[in-house]
């Protein structure tokens, strides 16, 4: 019950709360795909301040979690989120398609941060989130961290929250990708970062790594217009392909 208070309690000082939801909810079918895969590990890239792992704890999620967030800031409450959970670790860096240290745009509502320059449809459209400075940050890939942290026999989920970021990480663990079995990303329905992964272009890069699109959840979104801006995919790692002439042998 302590630990439960504390989730709640982080989850809500993260401008979170419960909610019921039912099968139309995009969370409900989230967590029936994981469980479906039955997945016991999530590499949560983009951590935050751990409200994505607060929020898979309060559902019902009771495998491992290990977060990455590269922000000092965000990163001391990632750390407090994930020190009271023996299956949560959090680790500060980056994901990218390179070993190295780079600068990062800090936003200054924290979550909008990214690599790449901010557009001005995403200021105008949120003006918390506009960029008020830099910092320096190291990253990885996901190659080279993956058997870190997964082991043979673990079913993976991969999330990638980076704002426009994602085919960086992707890049970088094209290897590691064999080895996972749905992957949750975000995506542009119009250009809100230089270079962000689009919509369309983020359901064709997946399907050349042979990864089965299976859920659209709605992301962000003009408060002014009610345009949606961004969504968040889900991809399943597809069947392989069965070869031409054995369907009709059997």
């Amino acid at each position: 019950m302590v630990v439960k208070k504390a989730f709640l309690d982080m989850l809500r000082r993260s401008g979170y709360d419960l909610v019921r939801f039912d099968q139309d909810h995009p969370l409900w079918r989230r967590l029936r795909l994981m469980e479906s895969a039955a997945i016991d590990l999530v590499l949560d890239v983009g951590g935050g301040r751990g409200e994505y792992g607060v929020t898979l704890r309060q559902f019902g999620y009771g495998g491992r979690i290990v977060s990455f967030e590269p922000l000092s800031d965000a990163f001391r409450d990632l750390s407090r989120a994930a020190e009271i959970d023996p299956l949560w670790r959090a680790e500060n860096f980056a994901l990218g398609d390179a070993d190295e240290t780079r600068a990062i745009n800090v936003a200054s509502n924290s979550a909008s941060s990214s690599f790449l320059a901010m557009l001005p449809q995403h200021v105008e459209s949120a003006p918390q989130s506009a960029y008020v400075g830099t910092e320096r940050v190291r990253v990885r890939t996901l190659n080279e961290v993956f058997a870190e942290h997964a082991g043979a026999g673990d079913r993976v989920f991969l999330k990638i929250d980076t704002q426009g970021y994602e085919e960086r990480v992707l890049r970088g663990g094209v290897e590691a990708l064999d080895d996972i079995a749905l992957v949750q990303m975000e995506a542009c329905l119009c250009p809100l970062y230089e270079g962000n992964l689009m919509v369309a272009d983020a359901i064709s890069l997946m399907a050349g790594m042979s990864f089965t699109l299976v859920s659209i959840e709605p992301g962000f979104a003009d408060p002014r217009t009610g345009r949606q801006l961004q969504a968040d995919l889900v991809f399943a790692k597809a069947d392989p392909v069965t070869p031409a002439g054995e369907a009709s042998n059997r």
